[in-house]
């Protein structure tokens, strides 16, 4: 197929793809050039709209060529003065109420070899699934040549400085904390280390230089990528160590031992720290992937909890309702809507810091409280590769299944809202959940130890190999 007629279709978080496949400058702008037609149909011409970029190569560029295309559909185009975080685009277009909505140019946690195309609506958040179903189809054989003119404005400056007013600065400043910053190469460089030291933290940053392999690691705050940052926290003494992904919408922290802390208790932590400490109250919405430790914290906190379908459009669709005061999804991005209704990982990174100033803990004594306050309980994922047919024959049969036991276990509760998933009397709990857009499927487990986690995982593959 001409490189020029590929099909462009958005996944649960944006349009992704290889450099060296359709990820090309023809294609960005044919998406662009759909994506400005529908926002100039919707009655929106003259309504603005922000472009921002991550560290990329080429990405500044690419930028630029997409405000142009947008500016010819007569629209008013602001694009970032220099790479940005995802939540730094989001804000900016949240506040500004002439904004219809934002791109960012951005494969977030994905490798070097990635480019990616995200679209948020006017509140910051995701944009809606039939907006996007609507862009689609607009999406032209060839790339438009007109192009417009479009202003050159600065996100960050006022993001960061609002950023800073929304940490308690006395706390964290008598704390004297040493802290570690590792943007992992990404939008993040010189944003999360400028904003602690303005706080009276002593902050270094690694990985910050512009390196167009990433220096050969995935810019996603998870094991093995975060090794450097665990070795320099042990080495150098830190207090803690802080990661952000590619595009800064999700963290993730590293103790004072050098051991990064999974997302699964990242999130709860937040969240009592934001019920504990800072008297917030309201909902909690989370993905059915999402880990029992935040069930078990909320019901703890006397906090309704809402679960929604994987993905954060789901979390994004409840914080739309009011009186949401938390929304994560399974990969470890929080949102907390009175800040914006979009994941950010800069937030979620002084929030902790602010949390071991404020209680006078490490982050281990933490992680350990929430243990002791909610359980023990360990996780994991399995993905099952099949046929496109015998994907799809999954999808199929699931919504019909109903199985009375799972490894020997008796579930309490059986959902189809998404895929397959047992819950058992102990939180227990594994879903199986074909993959939307490849075939794949997706196990998740949970439970009280890794034997008994492992039992459920591999009882559930077995029965996904064998066609269920």
């Amino acid at each position: 197929m001409d490189r020029r007629a590929s099909i462009l279709r958005f996944g649960s978080d944006g349009w992704h793809a290889r450099l060296d496949d359709d990820f090309s400058e023809e294609n960005v702008v044919r998406l662009a050039d759909a994506l400005g037609v529908a926002w100039a149909g919707a009655g929106a011409v003259g309504a603005t709209v922000y472009v921002g970029y991550d560290t990329r190569e080429g990405a500044d560029e690419l930028a630029r060529q997409v405000a142009g295309v947008l500016a010819s559909c007569g629209l008013a185009v602001r694009v970032s003065d220099r790479a940005c975080p995802t939540p730094a685009i989001a804000w900016a277009c949240a506040r500004d109420r002439s904004a219809i909505g934002a791109v960012v140019l951005t494969a977030s946690e994905r490798s070097c070899e990635y480019g990616g195309f995200l679209v948020r609506a006017s509140d910051g958040g995701p944009a809606p699934r039939e907006f996007l179903d609507q862009v689609e189809q607009l999406v032209g054989a060839m790339p438009p040549s007109a192009r417009g003119a479009f202003e050159v404005v600065d996100v960050m400056g006022p993001y960061l400085a609002n950023l800073r007013g929304l940490v308690d600065g006395d706390a964290i400043a008598s704390a004297g904390l040493k802290v570690l910053v590792d943007p992992m190469y990404g939008a993040g460089v010189g944003c999360l280390g400028g904003v602690l030291e303005s706080l009276g933290c002593m902050a270094t940053e690694i990985h910050d230089e512009k390196l167009a392999d990433f220096g050969g690691i995935h810019p996603e705050p998870a094991d093995p990528w975060a090794d450097a940052c665990e070795r320099a926290v042990r080495a150098g003494g830190y207090d803690a160590g802080l990661l952000l992904d590619g595009d800064a919408d999700r963290a993730a922290i590293v103790d004072e031992q050098g051991r990064i802390l999974s997302p699964h208790l990242v999130t709860p932590l937040v969240l009592g720290h934001l019920v504990e400490d800072r008297g917030m109250t309201g909902r909690v919405v989370t993905t059915l992937t999402c880990s029992a430790y935040l069930l078990r914290q909320a019901e703890r906190l006397g906090l309704e909890l809402v679960t929604v379908p994987v993905g954060f459009s789901g979390v994004h669709r409840e914080i739309l309702e009011g009186d949401v005061l938390l929304g994560a999804e399974e990969y470890g991005g929080v949102a907390v809507p009175a800040h914006l209704h979009e994941r950010d990982g800069l937030l979620v990174a002084l929030l902790l810091v602010e949390m071991i100033a404020q209680r006078g803990q490490g982050v281990s004594q933490l992680a350990a409280g929430l243990e002791a306050s909610v359980g023990r309980m360990r996780y994991a994922r399995r993905d099952v590769r099949l046929d496109s047919a015998s994907t799809q024959a999954l999808r199929n049969v699931l919504p019909g299944l109903n199985p009375p036991e799972m490894a020997g276990r008796a579930p309490v509760e059986v959902s189809h809202a998404d895929g397959l998933r047992l819950t058992f009397a102990d939180d227990s709990w594994v879903l199986v959940r074909p993959s939307r857009t490849d075939p794949v499927v997706r196990v998740y487990s949970e439970a009280p130890t890794e034997g008994e986690r492992d039992e459920l995982l591999d009882a559930s593959c077995e029965l996904v190999r064998a066609g269920l």
